[in-house]
């Protein structure tokens, strides 16, 4: 059974660059230029996500959230531990 775990994110749409803001709370503030419509901002998330956790897009799903910005993503092929381990840059 390969490992999974589920990633909190606040979503920032139409920011002037994609980058990951830090944690706010539980959930990673995430800033993307797209814009939220059709699912373009879902779509610029993961892949973000993806290029930051060093995963393949699709290994990483929206689970809830699809239009508001405090979504959960299901991040497949990490546990817990190595998901903290790879976001622990952005906790400062």
């Amino acid at each position: 059974m390969s490992e999974h775990c589920l990633l909190k994110v606040k979503v920032v749409p139409g920011a002037s660059r994609d980058n990951i803001a830090g944690w706010l709370g539980d959930a990673l503030k995430v800033c993307v230029r797209a814009v939220p419509e059709k699912g373009r901002a879902n779509q610029a998330v993961i892949a973000l996500l993806a290029g930051v956790l060093d995963l393949p897009p699709t290994a990483i799903s929206l689970k809830s959230g699809a239009v508001n910005p405090h979504k959960t993503f299901l991040v497949q092929g990490l546990d817990a531990a190595a998901l903290s381990s790879r976001l622990e840059p952005y906790s400062r």
